[in-house]
């Protein structure tokens, strides 16, 4: 209540600089509390806490000058956090950049906004406006290696403080063997920890040239988003020199006498049939090799050339090893990780604990209501009451000695309830499921009598069914039957707080085994009758019938001496026609 009134009057003095009052009523041996505070007389009490706003307004300083900028360079200066409400805060604020502090923005949620936004600009999920944001490194960074020419050790700053991040850099060295880079931050004095070493970094097998001279090495650093310094690659530059080739007429010499020595395997290959015309090819060829000598007479006349030498770069990648400074030791590491796995795991066991007290708990509520509702009927007046009464005690043990058990006291608690509440479901369940149960049963009974009787009234679809199979169904459908009613009567007889007479699985078990005997028999298919074959029918004669040929014939001779005609009636007819 005392940290609640003094939350209240701050905010109150914030806005306001007269006396405000404090009540508390009844704060301590109902004894009433009461006082007034102004902010003047705050800011006083909090003097030795203002100290610390003038180290800020320090790193303020030095932030600027480090930045090249003047106060006179800032446009607006906006203040967030909740702090910032004290008036001796903005006060201080406002006098060191001589204007007015803003307060647009939301003190308690403008940082978490920030992070947000951030977020979502880093993320591909997300589309946001295009903002010109620049990360900055906080602390120089540094490399420093063994160097061979001066014989020691050579450093360089490589990340400027407040550089911009992420960055890449490439470093050259000229090595013949493999060496290391220690990452440091350069100002110890500006950490949080005590150790400046970042990591050690191993580039391996670098070797030397052919000639012997040093390699020439490349050494890619970098800090990337989250602004974590790495050696992300090296890589070695080999150079190979070769002499050139020969001058282009001695190539092109050497190009015709390949050609000569394969025109002549030719001509070996040719058949006897072509060797007068060989004599011909070797006297061209003769003269080919003259006019080669010819100009190679010539070009020995002239004066030799310098042979170029040609120079071919390839880089191979190499490995890199890494060995990371922790600013924590392996021990205690190692200590905190185990102590990580304990709290995970009773994080599990306390988990299992829970649901194990929760189960009771369920199951107290679900058979209290239960046992007034469906399960009325089940249960006898006493065994009811005992049972309640049962649930009752381990509620009120629940939230008295058993808010904090161990797992397996909730277990025990529930099998003890459960072995006065399972008879119970079970009969309700009995009473459920053996309807149905009897239910089918009399349907087979009934589809089973039904074929006995269609045997002996003669159905066809029956007929072909032996008569003792017939009666052994009969028989087992009629015993089922006297099964069922004596079991019916029996169970109607018996009071339903009591276990059933009958179970369901045994009706099931019944009706299960009279399908066995009685289904084969009266599935029995009826056997294939064969059809009797038809007699052939005598061939029809191929040739004509009698008194048929002679019609044809007389047919088709009408039909050429109509065709005769045809032509000469046509011819008839052309003088009457027209013709221009």
């Amino acid at each position: 209540r005392l940290y609640q009134e003094c939350e209240k009057l701050k905010k109150l003095m914030s806005a306001n600089a007269s006396d405000l009052p404090m009540n508390i009523e009844c704060f301590m041996n109902d004894i009433d509390v009461s006082g007034t505070m102004n902010s003047k007389t705050f800011s006083l009490q909090c003097q030795h806490i203002h100290v610390k706003q003038k180290h800020l307004i320090c790193k303020t300083n030095v932030s600027l000058s480090l930045l090249e900028l003047k106060k006179e360079d800032i446009y607006a200066v906006e203040i967030v956090g909740g702090t910032t409400r004290i008036p001796a805060v903005k006060e201080k604020i406002s006098k060191f950049f001589g204007k007015e502090v803003s307060t647009t923005l939301n003190a308690d949620e403008a940082v978490a906004r920030g992070c947000a936004l951030q977020c979502a600009i880093l993320s591909p999920a997300f589309k946001v406006r295009e903002f010109s944001i620049t990360d900055l490194i906080p602390y120089p960074i540094s490399l420093r290696w063994n160097s061979p020419a001066e014989e020691g050790l050579s450093d360089c700053e490589v990340f400027p403080k407040n550089h911009a991040a992420p960055f890449s850099k490439v470093l050259t060295f000229y090595r013949k063997e493999p060496f290391t880079l220690e990452a440091y931050y350069s100002s110890p004095k500006e950490l949080p920890y005590p150790d400046p070493a970042i990591a050690h970094f191993l580039v391996q097998k670098v070797t030397p040239q052919t000639d012997g001279s040093s390699s020439k090495v490349k050494v890619k650093v970098r800090v990337n988003i989250h602004g974590i310094f790495s050696v992300s690659s090296a890589s070695l530059v080999e150079v190979h020199k070769s002499d050139e080739n020969e001058e282009p007429m001695e190539t092109d010499q050497h190009a015709k006498e390949e050609e000569k020595m394969q025109v002549d395997q030719e001509e070996q290959q040719k058949p006897e049939e072509q060797q007068q015309a060989q004599p011909e090819n070797k006297a061209d060829s003769e003269e080919m090799e003259t006019s080669q000598a010819d100009s190679k007479d010539k070009k020995v006349d002239q004066p030799p050339q310098a042979k170029k030498a040609k120079v071919k770069t390839t880089t191979v990648d190499l490995p890199i090893e890494n060995q990371l400074v922790w600013q924590i030791g392996k021990d205690m590491l190692n200590l905190f990780i185990e102590n990580e796995g304990k709290m995970i795991m009773q994080d599990k066991l306390e988990k299992e604990r829970n649901d194990a007290k929760n189960a009771v708990e369920e199951y107290v509520y679900d058979m209290r209501d239960k046992l007034c509702g469906i399960y009325e009927k089940f249960v006898s007046e006493d065994d009811r009451n005992t049972f309640t009464l049962k649930l009752e005690d381990t509620e009120n043990w629940l939230y008295e000695d058993g808010e904090d058990q161990p797992k397996q006291i909730y277990i025990d608690k529930l099998t003890e309830l459960k072995t006065l509440g399972q008879p119970i479901q079970a009969r309700f369940q009995e009473s459920e499921e053996r309807p149905k149960a009897f239910e089918d049963l009399g349907k087979q009974i009934q589809q089973y009598m039904k074929t006995v009787h269609a045997f002996k009234a003669k159905d066809e679809q029956y007929d072909h069914l032996d008569e003792a199979d017939v009666a052994k169904v009969e028989k087992s459908a009629n015993e089922a039957m006297e099964w069922m009613n004596n079991k019916l009567n029996l169970q109607n007889k018996r009071s339903l707080t009591l276990d059933p007479v009958i179970k369901a699985k045994d009706i099931q078990a019944k009706t299960k085994e009279l399908t066995s005997i009685c289904n084969p028999i009266v599935t029995k298919p009826k056997p294939k009758v064969e059809l009797p074959k038809e007699e052939q029918k005598p061939t029809e004669p191929n040739g004509p019938v009698e008194g048929q040929g002679e019609a044809t014939s007389g047919c088709q001779a009408a039909e050429e001496s109509a065709a005769a005609a045809a032509p000469t009636a046509t011819e008839k007819k052309l003088p009457e026609m027209d013709i221009d």
